[in-house]
């Protein structure tokens, strides 16, 4: 008798796989928009406006993550302030009226989720 094994990822690995696709599909479609949260950054991070670990439901939002400079979003911990003004600028304040109302913060990605979120965006 010849017994298989199959090794699956853990959730753990897979959920920072799924955020390394993600967050480069967002640099990606952002690099031509420059940073969100000030004029002069190139987009060299996926920030988030509602952070993944207080809004883990938002982590994989097209709308809550765009692209920012290093500065604004490692030294400036995001640039909250311009980050909402530049959103209100892309989306229209009531989309981020919207987005400020969701109120999931504790999410916990399934297996079939964190896969099809990076079949979807790599």
């Amino acid at each position: 008798m010849q017994v298989i094994t199959t090794t699956l990822k853990s959730i753990p690995k897979l959920t920072a796989r799924a955020q390394e696709v993600f967050n480069r599909y967002i640099r990606n479609r952002d690099k031509d928009k420059g940073c969100i949260s000030c004029p002069t950054g190139q987009v060299e991070h996926a920030g988030h406006y509602r952070s993944a670990g207080h809004y883990g439901g938002l982590r994989f939002n097209e709308m809550n993550v765009n692209g920012q400079c290093c500065h604004c979003n490692t030294f400036l911990h995001g640039n909250l302030i311009n980050y909402r003004n530049g959103l209100v600028r892309r989306y229209g304040e009531q989309r981020v009226l919207l987005l400020e109302s969701i109120r999931n913060p504790i999410k916990k990605w399934s297996r079939f989720e964190l896969e099809a979120i990076i079949n979807e965006y790599k």
